[in-house]
């Protein structure tokens, strides 16, 4: 048994607790992963953020936020089906580079995004994106894409 296994197994039998979630609305989030390509894997995204600055830590808590386009009179249904499952309306926080959004044939189209906190792996990321898809796409819009928050290493050693 691998010594990560055996200490969950140990919290587990004795109540040790689990580690503090992350704030999403700490101010020193930074995006270390985006994806606003519909055909770019989640692997390919997460693989290219690992090795770059700053980096994505694949062992550490992320910021998971979807952006969605949406019709105006939607959007509160959709944060609360999305709510089912932890994801709570991102108010706050840095932006990755999101494409501009051409305007809708005269409907009310809102962008909205929404967030979890979770650890982050591609398999994941790919449930949730197509998740998003689904949840748009059943109230007529669609996902603009995906980021992913951690704190800055380099705001942690200059404290």
């Amino acid at each position: 048994m691998t010594e990560k296994r055996s200490g969950r197994w140990w919290r587990r039998l004795f109540g040790g607790s689990a580690p503090t979630p992350l704030d999403p609305s700490r101010a020193d989030l930074v995006v270390v992963a985006s994806c606003f390509d519909d055909v770019e894997a989640c692997s390919v995204t997460l693989d290219r953020a690992a090795s770059t600055t700053p980096p994505w830590r694949s062992e550490e808590q992320a910021v998971l936020r979807h952006h969605l386009l949406l019709p105006g009179e939607h959007v509160t249904d959709a944060i609360a089906v999305a709510g089912q499952d932890d994801y709570v309306e991102a108010t706050a926080g840095p932006l990755a580079d999101t494409p501009p959004v051409a305007p809708g044939h005269g409907e009310d189209l809102t962008v909205l995004i929404l967030q979890r906190v979770q650890v982050l792996d591609a398999l994941h990321c790919s449930q949730e994106r197509s998740r998003m898809a689904g949840l748009a796409q059943r109230r007529g819009g669609r996902v603009l894409g995906w980021d992913a928050l951690q704190p800055d290493p380099a705001a942690a050693e200059s404290a």
